[in-house]
């Protein structure tokens, strides 16, 4: 066999885009030294790269860095889906941004450089073909988030914030890595089409306890990257104490990051008789665990945070199906993988334009306060109070929020058509628990003058809200779109 491979250019051009990004960002920085010509800069490759994504995603699949029929890279319509979305929210909280770089305690050039950093890990995750690339560019949309979480120097919260991120992160990743060795152990691969063939194929390899914990190591080392329950407990402290741009990228691209991971490795390389039980109960649990706790929130990020633990659990509910011999069929694997991607592109818009209207009610430099400061904040600020409870109405999944709407029901139909009801009830019942809390911020945000008066938002954070809400009542009218792509 020939050593030589041959390599796609035009496949890698989304890559290309994303890394060079990042490095023109640092010579513009160097060489410039203006903070707006560097965030501009970070803004164009950001579009470039979603402008690049789509384009050669449209022109059908593409891999390269093959060996015979195995490749580690392959981009398709989801690759593509993935890249567009990742690098559009590089680019929201880039202007969300605007009031923190504004301040002057945070590097315009260092935060934009990690961001484009963060960017290409995100872009190349959801091509990847092989474990190895995998977990390299998965940790290259993490590691970056260790340094953004802790620039807010002088605060206490956002050190402990950045060590506690820190140290989840390496653990999570030292249990993967071990998961990931112990299966090319037993496989001799680690293409993940080649492992999930391999393992198909062999009930010797499958029955065999090293096969058992190598699938219990990856999945629980990716169940930390989606902060799924009970590997959660980082969230809720790193959000609040993080910069809230960096929040908001810590709960949407970096959310995404992991569920394309964890979806990766689930449909194309382990055992669905195997991931199947685990991931409905921890979606089971993520969701319930996520709802309760949010109840009891004071804090506005630290009631987004278990918020994003509960929507957490609404992703993996689909996978979930995969338990039942009625979940593993062709059409029902498809539905529930189709389903988990939706929800999560779904979630992530909305979750951003909470994010954003936070960010604008909030002083600049700022933490997100508690909800009592939000108090009236829709009387004094009409158009931005009504795009945070439209988008607190669509993650609690009610109408006119048709984009949470159409997703929770994406959700349950899968299951219902995975026989997995039991699963579907869970998902039901937790969607009514999640009205409670996100139903009185909503309340509050009209509730009698009361809060933290703030100055008119800034252009670029209200443009980015404005974008972000108009977007996710498109899609809301046409869901059918994101799940024809997330399908492909």
């Amino acid at each position: 066999m020939s050593l030589v491979q041959p390599v796609d250019n035009v496949a890698l051009l989304p890559g290309y885009l994303a890394a060079g990004t990042a490095v023109l960002v640092l010579l513009v920085d160097l060489l410039v030294a203006r903070r707006a010509v560097t965030v501009a800069v970070a803004a164009l490759g950001a579009a470039g790269t979603a402008a690049g994504a789509a384009l050669v995603g449209a022109a059908g699949e593409r891999r390269t860095f093959c060996v015979g029929a195995d490749c580690s890279w392959v981009w398709g319509g989801r690759a593509a889906l993935v890249a567009v979305v990742i690098a559009l929210l590089t680019l929201g909280v880039l202007a969300i941004s605007g009031p923190l770089l504004r301040a002057g305690r945070t590097p315009a050039g260092e935060y934009c450089f990690l961001l484009a950093c963060a960017m290409t890990g995100g872009v190349v995750l959801g091509a990847a073909g092989d474990l190895i690339t995998l977990l390299v560019a998965l940790e290259t949309l993490t590691l970056p988030l260790y340094v953004l979480v802790g620039l807010r120097r002088a605060s206490l919260a956002g050190a402990e914030a950045a060590v506690t991120f820190f140290v989840v992160s390496v653990v999570a990743t030292s249990v993967t890595l071990l998961g990931a060795a112990l299966l090319y152990a037993v496989t001799g691969s680690l293409h993940l089409d080649r492992l999930g063939g391999t393992l198909a194929a062999r009930d010797d390899l499958r029955d065999l306890p090293l096969t058992t914990v190598a699938v219990a190591l990856v999945v629980a080392g990716l169940a930390f990257k989606v902060a799924a329950v009970p590997f959660h407990a980082w969230a809720p402290a790193t959000y609040d104490g993080a910069p809230l741009p960096v929040a908001a990228y810590l709960s949407t691209a970096s959310k995404l990051g992991g569920v394309v991971a964890l979806l990766a490795v689930v449909q194309r390389a382990l055992p669905a008789g195997v991931t199947g039980p685990v991931l409905a109960v921890l979606a089971a649990l993520t969701m319930t665990v996520g709802n309760l706790v949010a109840l009891r929130q004071r804090r506005t990020v630290r009631l987004l945070a278990w918020s994003s633990v509960a929507q957490a659990g609404y992703v993996l509910a689909p996978l979930g199906a995969l338990a039942l011999a009625a979940g593993r069929t062709a059409d029902a694997r498809a539905g529930a993988y189709a389903a988990a991607v939706a929800y999560a592109v779904f979630f992530v818009l909305l979750e951003l334009a909470a994010f954003a209207a936070v960010v604008a009610l909030r002083p600049a430099d700022g933490d997100g306060g508690t909800l009592a400061d939000l108090r009236g904040a829709a009387r004094r600020h009409p158009w931005v109070g009504g795009a945070f409870a439209l988008a607190l109405i669509g993650l609690a999944g009610l109408p006119p929020g048709l984009a949470g709407l159409f997703a929770k029901v994406t959700v349950v139909r899968s299951l219902l058509a995975g026989h997995a009801g039991w699963l579907a009830l869970v998902v039901a019942l937790n969607a009514v628990l999640g009205l409670a809390y996100y139903l009185r911020v909503a309340a509050t945000l009209y509730a009698p003058s009361g809060g933290v008066a703030v100055a008119r938002p800034a252009r670029t954070v209200a443009i980015a809200l404005g974008v972000a809400t108009a977007v996710a009542v498109v899609i809301g009218f046409a869901p059918q779109l994101v799940l024809d792509v997330a399908a492909r």
